[in-house]
């Protein structure tokens, strides 16, 4: 039975003030009960796991390859600055570059272990959990899509390939389509006319709903799908509106569900698609070729305490319901109010009580990527507001398992290497100018600056053997030539770029901590170029920064060390306006450079949709319209 039409909601407070109707057609109601979590006290575990001797080894070992390299790194600079002696500013010099060497140490371990795994161990060992071939299935699974003022077009474009996918699959039709809208009302009409235009076009249910009243963002809309209809589906596919995934895949992730009844999620690594700018798509060339083994090495050490991104992802629903119902945290933004980066606490919360949280590779799991550097750093502020909410949770939420709080206090620590790297260069800087150091006497000597940019751009470079020594990945990437061009780029544009992040990220840390809000509106999926002088003004802070770094460093002796950082810092607005634009996009693409192998869907037969509105105009829905016309 299907409920249809339209919904009049009466206000939660004044209980009485109409809201604006809502669209919806969706089955009849099963619904299951969502307790608000309580963060001062211990749940009930559904089930004792034993102390995994073998899972801990490994996270001691990463620590120990991170440690040891640090431990190194701070003999050696205790010996060129403190034999005499520790001065104030060397003390503080020290407290800046020890935790920032550990920290790139660390990536760099978590790496190698993963390239190990790829190479050596062919991938065997990357989870107890790997995607197997899918077996009929039992269960019910409810994909869903919630979408905020998106191109809604596309939206049911990537809808169309996962569901003609899935009609490939043995077990299909144990998969139903929900849209949840959170869309303002007008975008909401638009959606509403083409979910209706388009309905009857697939094969298997796709129902859609649009809220009312917007509460509690994306775990919000959520969490209201599953109280009203939770019970009536044993897991949820949960997905963005940018996401596609395969339907092979997402029937081998229910049928591990149903394998192994301890395990509450299971989180895909998605790589990017649809990339147009230059931007997009050096981002893309970098997601493909260095990101699955950094993801082998993650999944390696954290085991069944994996994390949760949000999307992506597979997630049996009566753990959720039983484990995840967020509360509205006390006290003003960003410590207050809704939990921002839901994600990550959700993952947290399904192993505070016994269930088992995984990551997995896979191929053919898929998500898009800011078309451009302002786009990305509008996201990042919004993660970055939502991971220091994380700060005080890590400490207070009774009962989290030690890897969850690891995780919590890393997602937040990120955000608090940018402000300490750029204290770090003041701090050279300043020593130079007070005469307490030539900068010479405190910067890495030769062969711990060897050490450094081994650790720095090793994953690159361990990513690059992997490719190359596999046939198939080599010639995704157009071959041994091509690849190894993009990845002389991608170092060149990341070192310009680094700065670039460093400065951003702290303005928006130090913002976000005076409670300057980031706002949650939809994303910026299509872009097209952006106008210089536009880019001067959105990065006016960074030009003023470079200007001031090479006039300490001047006064202080000489550039030498910090060009890099000056030069990406002085042609920021330069680099965010060619990268935006998508004739240098498509001109790298015909030039060899970032290529990257073509998605599943355009190796076979999924041709795009076609939408007619009323008026006559006429548009394809592709996975990613606007990067297909």
């Amino acid at each position: 039975m299907n409920v249809t039409g339209d919904v009049l909601t009466v206000d939660a407070v004044t209980g009485d003030k109409p809201l604006p109707r809502a669209f919806e057609q969706l089955p009849a109601e099963t619904p299951i009960a969502m307790p608000v979590q309580d963060f001062g006290g211990r749940p009930p575990m559904i089930a004792r796991r034993r102390f995994n001797i073998d899972l801990w080894a490994r996270r001691l070992l990463v620590v120990l390859l991170a440690l040891l390299p640090a431990a190194m790194a701070a003999h050696e600079m205790r010996r060129s600055i403190g034999l005499d002696g520790i001065s104030a500013w060397e003390g503080v010099y020290l407290a800046l570059f020890i935790p920032l060497f550990a920290w790139i140490a660390f990536g760099f371990a978590t790496a190698l272990i993963g390239f190990l795994l790829l190479t050596v161990g062919k991938g065997r060992a990357v989870t107890p959990h790997a995607l197997t071939p899918a077996t009929a299935l039992a269960g019910k699974t409810a994909i869903l899509l919630p979408v905020c003022n998106e191109d809604f077009l596309g939206v049911l474009g990537r809808l169309s390939i996962m569901e003609r996918s899935l009609a490939q699959v043995m077990g299909g039709e144990r998969f139903e389509f929900f849209i949840l809208s959170d869309s303002n009302a007008d975008n909401g009409e638009t959606e509403r006319r083409a979910y209706l235009e388009m309905r009857e076009s697939f094969s298997r249910p796709v129902h859609y709903r649009r809220r009312a009243l917007n509460i509690g963002r994306k775990p919000g809309n959520i969490a209201e799908w599953v109280e009203r209809f939770g019970s009536g589906y044993d897991y949820m596919v949960v997905l963005d509106a940018d996401s596609v995934m395969s339907g092979q895949t997402m029937a081998r992730l229910a049928a591990d569900m149903e394998r192994h009844p301890q395990v509450g999620l299971i989180q895909t690594v998605p790589t990017v698609v649809g990339a147009a700018t230059l931007f997009a798509r050096w981002q893309q060339f970098a997601s493909r070729l260095f990101g699955p083994i950094s993801a082998a090495g993650m999944i390696w050490w954290a085991g069944s305490e994996g994390m949760f991104w949000g999307h992506n992802a597979i997630v049996r629903v009566k753990a959720f319901a039983q484990s995840c119902g967020l509360p509205e945290l006390p006290g003003r933004a960003p410590f207050g109010g809704h939990i921002m980066s839901h994600d990550m606490i959700e993952a947290a919360l399904l192993r505070r009580r016994g269930w088992d949280v995984h990551m997995v590779s896979a191929e053919d799991s898929f998500e898009e990527f800011p078309p451009a550097m302002p786009d990305l750093f509008t996201r990042d502020r919004r993660w970055c507001q939502g991971n220091i909410q994380h700060v005080p949770l890590f400490i207070k939420i009774a009962g989290l398992h030690p890897v969850s709080r690891f995780q919590l206090l890393v997602g937040a620590s990120a955000y608090c290497t940018s402000p300490l790297w750029l204290a770090l260069m003041l701090v050279v800087l300043g020593g130079a100018l007070a005469g307490v150091w030539p900068p010479s006497a405190v910067l890495p000597s030769g062969g711990l600056l060897a050490v450094t940019a081994t650790l720095l751009f090793g994953p690159k470079l361990l990513a690059m053997i992997w490719a190359l020594i596999d046939p198939a990945r080599r010639i995704g990437f157009g071959g041994a030539a091509r690849m190894t061009r993009g990845v002389f780029a991608d170092i060149a544009l990341s070192i310009l770029m680094a700065p670039v992040a460093m400065l951003t990220q702290t303005i928006n840390l130090f913002g976000i901590l005076m409670g300057r809000k980031s706002n949650w509106n939809g994303q910026t999926r299509d872009r097209d170029g952006m106008g210089l002088g536009s880019a001067i003004w959105l990065f006016k802070w960074h030009i003023l920064l470079g200007i001031g770094l090479t006039a300490m460093a001047v006064q202080a002796g000489g550039l030498g060390w910090i060009t890099p950082v000056v030069a990406g810092l002085l042609l920021a607005p330069v680099l965010a306006a060619l990268t935006a634009r998508k004739d240098l996009g498509r001109r790298a693409e015909q030039s060899g450079l970032f290529v990257v192998a073509d998605p599943w869907w355009r190796t076979q037969s999924y041709r795009p949709l076609r939408f007619r509105w009323p008026s006559g105009d006429e548009r394809r829905m592709g996975p990613f319209a606007a990067n297909d016309e």
